[in-house]
């Protein structure tokens, strides 16, 4: 559904692929928002935590795809937020966790992030 290759939005202008980046972390942010609210056993958290795992899977792998134009520096600092939010799902899948306002807060500042 979000799944995007970096070839694809190489080919479109930095602004929509910037807002495309916008719109799907936009989206899990709301989905995470919902699973905060409802618990980490609720169906709303087996969404987000799907569609969180998903999206930063594939934002990660256009990361480390050296093709990507951003600074090595900045594709590293994402990659391991990205790693992080990825086990804090897990974490909260597992039942190890039952928190969601880390990822919601970090992912929501990246996705602020693109506006600027």
């Amino acid at each position: 559904m979000y799944q995007f290759s970096y070839a694809e939005v190489s080919s479109e202008s930095s602004a929509t692929a910037r807002d495309r980046e916008r719109e799907a972390l936009d989206r899990t942010v709301d989905a995470l928002q919902r699973a905060q609210a409802a618990g980490p056993k609720s169906r709303e958290a087996i969404e987000a935590i799907y569609l969180t795992r998903s999206l930063w899977s594939v934002l990660v792998e256009d990361l480390a795809n050296p093709e990507n134009a951003l600074p090595e520096e900045l594709r590293a600092a994402l990659i391991s937020i990205g790693l992080w939010i990825m086990r804090e799902a897990e974490a909260i899948r597992l039942g190890r966790s039952d928190d969601f306002s880390a990822m919601i807060e970090i992912t929501a500042m990246i996705r602020d992030g693109l506006g600027e």
